[in-house]
């Protein structure tokens, strides 16, 4: 069991994530995760930075730590090209501490480009097939080419390239983008406690780690910290179908205006009390993963990892599936 602490970039600066990241490593977590959104979900979270800035300034403070992008889409914002180029850059100057998550992506961020991003799911399945075969394609060396149906590299070489190339970890929400982690990933990234996704991705020859993120939100009472993330992350209960399309901030404040209080203590761990922590994560252990991503959406991230320390990081790398236990 590895466990990863969540830099949630919709709701920090720049410079207050690599600080958080600092203060990851010294508190022992074994990686830091970082969304690649260009909006956050909600305009009251007020940041969006580039996450690949942060990463090498991160690569740069720390000397342990593992990094990964959760997740980045590498077909309409991004060309696979400059994916291919920036994860084997960051993965030199980590010293082979990154990890690639990608993902099929969400209006939120895609269309600001002023590119399509597709309605059907199938064709954007499409295209993100296209694009980790190009990516897969320009880590083998030289000048490479591809013609897809919706993606295309004319003579492009990545000339930085790493002895030991990035894991890719895969986003994966359904039995067909599981399907797409085992064939063409190294490991399979979820948001959601579902076991039939690990299912499906096993069952089409995925073998390698399995990474989600576990939702939390510390504060010094359990009203206070439910009330932080009912304000600033009431989006992650409404599920991937909603995450995945609306295109603004304004879309997602507005469908999230029947969330409530109880709504957030149900999804998330809330409060002081470990056991509910351990409760929340032993559904995501039982499911399947065993990279566990700490996702705080408390008000006082210090707080968080001080509790951690304290309190969690033994006892969560103890879970082990409850029929394994019995």
């Amino acid at each position: 069991m590895e466990i990863g602490y969540k830099l949630a970039a919709e709701a920090f600066g720049p410079t207050e994530l690599v600080r958080q990241a600092v203060l990851a490593e010294e508190a022992g977590f074994d990686f830091v995760e970082i969304s690649d959104h260009y909006h956050p979900w909600l305009d009251d979270q007020g940041h969006s930075p580039f996450a690949w800035t942060v990463l090498g300034a991160i690569a740069a403070k720390t000397s342990r730590i593992g990094l990964a992008t959760g997740v980045t889409c590498p077909t309409v914002r991004y060309h696979p090209a400059i994916i291919a180029q920036a994860a084997a850059t960051l993965a030199l100057v980590s010293e082979g501490r990154f990890v690639l998550g990608v993902g099929s992506g969400e209006r939120l961020n895609e269309h600001v480009v002023g590119q399509e991003f597709p309605d059907s799911v199938r064709v954007r399945h499409e295209m993100f097939r296209e694009a980790l075969e190009i990516i897969r394609l320009l880590w083998r060396g030289g000048y490479r080419s591809y013609e897809g149906t919706h993606l295309r590299l004319e003579d492009a070489r990545v000339f930085d390239l790493p002895e030991e190339l990035p894991l890719i970890a895969v986003a994966a929400s359904g039995e067909v983008s599981a399907r797409i982690a085992a064939e063409l990933g190294d490991g399979l990234f979820a948001t959601e406690d579902k076991a039939e996704i690990v299912r499906h991705y096993r069952d089409a020859g995925g073998g390698g780690p399995r990474y989600a993120e576990v939702p939390m939100a510390w504060a010094s009472d359990e009203h206070t910290a439910a009330r932080a993330a009912l304000d600033t992350s009431r989006w992650a209960v409404t599920g991937w179908k909603v995450m995945s399309e609306l295109p603004n901030p304004v879309n997602f404040d507005a469908a999230t205006t029947t969330v409530r209080e109880e709504d957030i203590l149900e999804k998330f761990a809330c409060g002081t009390d470990p056991a509910r922590y351990l409760e929340v994560a032993q559904k995501f252990v039982d499911a399947g993963f065993d990279r566990l991503v700490m996702q705080n959406a408390g008000p006082d991230p210090d707080g968080f990892i001080d509790f951690y320390q304290r309190s969690l990081d033994g006892p969560m790398r103890q879970l082990a599936p409850q029929a394994a236990q019995n």
